[in-house]
């Protein structure tokens, strides 16, 4: 039981490295493209409007899905430590 076990924690740890990468990456450009926006209107001297933009819906979404797959690699982890355990 232990070696299938370490099986499908490595394929669980890998899926959700696969799912975790894009996500994150999006995330991290929408981040960094807010704060070069809020950047440039401190400096033009303008207001920002502080509501609900399209582009912190999407991050959040982005982080959701990031935080899903990191769950999924730490289930991968556990169930392959488990794997190891059993042997």
């Amino acid at each position: 039981m232990g070696p299938i076990l370490i099986l499908l924690g490595i394929a669980a740890a890998a899926d959700g490295y696969r799912r975790f990468r894009a996500p994150w990456a999006q995330y991290q450009a929408l981040k960094a493209s807010e704060a070069n926006i809020a950047r440039y209107e401190g400096w033009r001297g303008g207001l920002r409007d502080s509501g609900t933009t399209g582009a912190s819906v999407a991050m959040t979404m982005f982080r959701d899905r990031a935080r899903k797959a990191a769950i999924l690699i730490a289930a991968g982890v556990a169930i392959a430590v488990l794997g190891l355990l059993n042997t």
